[in-house]
């Protein structure tokens, strides 16, 4: 019972135990953002914007109920999933589909390795991309393998300062130049109408803002930061209630400020892309992705911009790769054990397990890259798979309030009606999406 604590009120206090949600952050802005979101800007023009702002808000309430379950439950989100009703073949049928969707997240991850490479073939780098794909992966393995959570932590928060205020300065730099956004293109953008094809927004649903993987490894992120572990087991008492409300109330603050950071970013990303690439009609395609994207930057900054856009687009996709592999090796290691091929009862075997995963997982996306190097292709491949996920992450988040969460944590009844709308538009989005696969299939 010795890491039992109360949650800090103050602010000054809770800002010391905010963390997870910085570290998803890190993943977020990534292949969604600067990639599937620019496309779509590309695609469109601004008449999405109002799209990519609901898409970045309402799946916040789905990830708030997941974390609540495993602060109060102490259960990680596999173990948590194991225990929905259902047939179970070792595991619950919903950890069996998540995993196919986990190895549709290798070539997401895959094709942002792909993207690195492409930039330092812009920097004017000779390296091949096989090369550059064992440097890429090799260092994101080295450092993973020797740094705990605070190290992720730490680094995660200079990724996530670091992009986000190049991008946002580059949109406000482009009223210097003759694609400035105007105030008729924002009404535009909020005018809540949808592209004759919006095939590519629901991709991109699937990714901007809390995407499915998020979602998932969000309660690991706050169980390592130790929310569960300070708020002890249930005894059933008043002081076990009040701590749970306490560390409750620290993860939603924690959520909400990554909230604004991923969703000032994602949009920042839509505007550049529907102001410049979609202004220029510039597409952004497998073969010049990084040196069509570059535009984003040098139509804001001249030809600085270019080396702007270099190091603004490394540390956006680095961050990926790096806080996606550290997530990932933490969700394979616990599938992996649920099924009994580990055997894991300490903290020390679980975090020995983590660090060769740490190896594996980036190894793997070497080789997806270099076997398939398509990377806008085997982004979308992620994209699509982490959107047919959504509606089961939501059941399940209903199943958990209504008949796991106890009763004196959950929340009101507002915060009811928003998960619902949450469900039912992930739910929407992911129906869509298995339509098109089904159709595209039997054609």
């Amino acid at each position: 019972m010795s890491d039992v604590a109360n949650a800090p009120k103050t602010w000054a206090g809770i800002r010391r135990q905010l963390g997870p949600g910085l570290i998803i952050s890190a993943n977020i802005v990534g292949s969604g953002e600067l990639i599937v979101t620019t496309k779509l800007g590309a695609d469109v023009g601004f008449i999405m914007l109002w799209f990519i702002i609901l898409g970045c808000i309402i799946k916040v309430f789905v990830q708030l109920e997941l974390g609540r379950y495993a602060i109060s439950k102490r259960k990680t989100t596999l173990e948590a999933f194991n225990s929905v009703p259902g047939p179970k073949l070792i595991v619950s049928w919903l950890i069996w589909l998540w995993s196919i969707m986990w190895l549709a997240i290798f070539f997401q991850l895959s094709g942002m390795v792909g993207g690195i490479a492409q930039v330092f073939g812009l920097a004017g780098s000779e390296l091949s991309h096989t090369v550059l794909a064992i440097l890429i992966t090799g260092s994101c393995a080295t450092l993973l393998y020797i740094g705990q959570y605070k190290f992720i932590q730490n680094f995660s928060s200079i990724m996530v300062a670091s992009f986000t205020v190049f991008t946002i300065f580059a949109v406000f730099s482009l009223y210097w130049t003759d694609y400035g956004i105007t105030g008729v293109q924002l009404s535009e953008g909020l005018s809540f109408h949808l592209p004759d094809d919006f095939v590519i927004a629901f991709a991109a649903f699937g990714v901007i803002g809390v995407g499915a993987s998020e979602l998932i490894t969000y309660p690991y992120w706050c169980l390592e930061k130790g929310y569960g572990r300070n708020v002890g087991p249930d005894d059933g008492t008043e002081a076990w209630i009040e701590r749970a409300k306490g560390w409750i109330r620290v993860m939603k603050y924690d959520a909400l400020l990554s909230l604004a950071i991923y969703t000032g970013a994602t949009v920042a990303f839509y505007l550049l892309g529907a102001a410049v690439l979609n202004g220029r009609n510039i597409e952004v395609d497998n073969e010049n992705l990084m040196v069509n994207l570059s535009n984003l930057y040098s139509t804001s900054f001249g030809e600085v911009g270019l080396w702007i856009f270099i190091v603004g687009a490394f540390v956006v996709m680095y961050s990926t790769v790096f806080i996606g592999t550290a997530s990932n090796s933490r969700l394979g290691t616990d599938f992996f054990n649920l099924l009994g091929i580990l055997n894991l009862k300490t903290d020390e075997q679980r975090q020995k397990a983590v660090r060769i995963a740490c190896i594996i997982l980036p190894a793997l996306f070497c080789i997806f890259y270099l076997s398939f190097s398509k990377p806008v292709t085997l982004i979308a491949i992620g994209a699509i798979a982490q959107a047919l996920m959504l509606p089961i992450i939501s059941f399940a988040a209903l199943y958990f309030l209504y008949f796991q969460t106890h009763k004196q944590l959950r929340p009101r009844g507002s915060w009811i009606v928003f998960l619902w709308i949450s469900a039912f538009a992930m739910t929407s989005v992911g129906a869509f999406q298995l339509f098109r696969a089904v159709g595209n299939f039997l054609e």
